[in-house]
This record gives structure tokens, sequence and C-alpha cells, in this order.
């Protein structure tokens, strides 16, 4: 038997790990794809808003030739964390469920039964995207991750959504010679678009190079066009390929195998102390971005990072962790 089982190998479960070691316990990190896998969904070439330091964990530096590092330098330094501190990892390999109660789970995966004292859930949230939920959703002409601009050189690209990923995927489309249409079911784009992309972005739909419809869904979707329904009614826009920004949610069904309550209120959020991060399953803990249940902007690498501190403190003594200076930090930003 294990002392903690950490399901999901991301930057958050990779810290769990990291604290569970340093503070003599036996810990197991099961991740169901690839090593911090929700990175390898990234786009190719994304450019972190972060700063290196704010993205490093068990106070390992994070070298990089820029001032904002990329997608393939990230996942190289957790990489290197994860082999430099010998974490016991087992990728790919799926959670099913967990049985028992606190001081006597089954984790039971795909692979096998693995007995455990404690488990800590750090799934994130990229591998469930919000849908459109209308026909011709399944078509593979669309996309709810967006990798490269390449494949749509001389395509008529509809980009759906108004923050960041839809920017960057409009802007970057238009640059490598896609016809790019932008529909938003607000009124504006999101405030949140970082502002060294949102001038680009406002001065290509100004002079028309990208075209965009506020105040407008998508109704359907077919192999040659698509339908979208505004101010003006329902029209039909010629089409090739889709790519639905719209975010991502937590996956509800796992969580709930799990037995862990989900709060009444607008973004579905996971029940769990604040200070400790158990859930409503005693023994069962949560960390980083699937805390913050749909409102995905609440935690994040810089500042899930601080959970497993607060976890393994109560996991080995029963005690509460007092905020580091960092995450007081951040939690005044929320």
């Amino acid at each position: 038997m294990v002392d903690v089982v950490v399901i999901g190998a991301g930057p958050v479960g990779l810290t769990c790990g990291l604290e569970a070691r340093r503070s003599n316990l036996e810990a197991l990190i099961v991740e169901k794809g690839a090593l911090v896998n929700s990175l390898m969904g990234y786009p190719l070439h994304m450019e972190f808003f972060s700063t290196p330091e704010l993205l490093e964990i068990g106070g390992h530096p994070f070298p990089t030739l820029r001032y904002k590092p990329r997608r393939s330098e990230a996942i190289e330094y957790y990489r290197r964390v994860a082999l430099r501190e010998d974490l016991n990892i087992h990728l790919y390999e799926r959670v099913l469920s967990v049985t028992g109660e606190d001081g006597a789970f089954r984790v039971n995966t795909t692979k096998g039964v693995i007995p455990c004292r404690k488990a800590v859930v750090a799934t994130g949230f990229f591998d469930v995207p919000n849908l459109l939920n209308v026909p011709g959703e399944d078509l593979s002409k669309v996309t709810h991750y967006y990798s490269e601009p390449y494949p749509y050189t001389r395509q008529k690209v509809a980009v759906v959504g108004g923050k960041n990923s839809a920017a960057k995927a409009a802007l970057e489309c238009y640059r490598h010679g896609a016809e790019v249409t932008l529909i938003h079911r607000g009124e504006a784009l999101s405030e949140r678009i970082k502002y060294w992309i949102r001038p680009d972005l406002d001065n290509r739909i100004k002079e028309g190079s990208i075209k965009v419809h506020y105040q407008t869904t998508v109704t359907a979707i077919e192999p040659y066009r698509i339908l979208l329904k505004g101010p003006n009614g329902t029209t039909a826009v010629e089409n090739d390929f889709v790519l639905a920004m719209t975010g991502y949610r937590p996956d509800y069904d796992f969580l709930d195998t799990l037995g862990i309550e989900i709060q009444d209120d607008e973004f579905r959020t996971p029940y769990y102390d604040e200070e400790t991060f158990e859930s409503s399953r005693p023994g069962l803990y949560l960390a980083g971005t699937v805390c913050g249940g749909l409102k995905t902007s609440r935690w994040f690498i810089e500042n899930g990072r601080f959970h497993a501190a607060q976890i393994i403190k109560h996991i080995t003594t029963g005690e509460v962790a007092p905020l580091r200076l960092a995450e007081r930090y951040w939690r005044t930003l929320e």
C-alpha cells in the first residue's frame, strides 16, 4: 500500500508528488495519457503568459531563452524535473474509480488495483471541451483544439469564441493565408484578451482582414458551410473548417464516479475545504484547476502549485499549513 496516489501528472500533480516525497510519504502518480498531458494539447508554438519563475515546481529553476517560455520548453522542463526527482509515475493508465474509505482506498485503473491511504485528484479541465451542441459538430472539419495554422492555408476558417485562444487562432490562421471569420456570442471581444494581442486583432477586424460576427451563435455545421443566428436573423457562411475555441470544463462524470459533491453555484464548483483542499469525501483531495469548476480562470499552474503543500501538510499532520506569501498574493487576485 502506498501513502498517496495522485491522479494526474500535470504540473500540479507532479508538485503533489514532490511534496509527498519530501515529507517521507510514498507517492504514486497515475496519468491516463502522456506526462503533462494537457500541455501536449496546447498549440505547438504557444507562448505562456507567465514568466518562468511562476511555472517552477519543487524549487527547480526553469531556464529559458525568452522572457516568457514556449510550450516545448515547459514540457521539457517538467520532464526533466520528473526524471531528476525519479518520481514514481504510471503513464497511459486511466483511473476508473476509487473504492474503499479514508486510510484504505483502492484506486482501480485500466491496469490493476492500487491500494493507498489517501488520494489527490489533479486532473485539470483541458480534456473536456465545452460543446456547441449543434448538428454537424461531429464532422471531421470541426476541432476544439487548435494546434498550428498551416493546415488552414487558403481555407475558409470559422473561429468560434471571443477570448485569448480564439484571438490567437484567428490571427495566426489569417497570417498563414486563411480566410478567417470570427464568431462570438457576446457584444464585444473579451476584456481578458492580453494587451499585446488585442490591438492586433482590433486592427485586423477594422481593416476587414478578419471578418467578425458579434451576438451570433452557430446553429448548424454542414460539410461546406455553417449556419449562424445573429441580430439580423439566420445566415449561411461558406466554410471549410471550424475551430471551436469555446473553452473546457472538468470531467464531472469522473468526479461523480469518485463521489465528490458539486456545489449548487453557477460554476458547478466541486466541494473542498479552502484550507486543506480535502473534498466532500474524507481522505480524497482536489488540487489545481479542477477546484475551480466551470470558473477555469480561478486556478492555473501559477497558483495551483501551492495546493500541494497545503494537502501534504494536512495528510502528514492533520494540521492546516500557513499560507505562504506567494499564495496570499495569488488569492488576492481571485
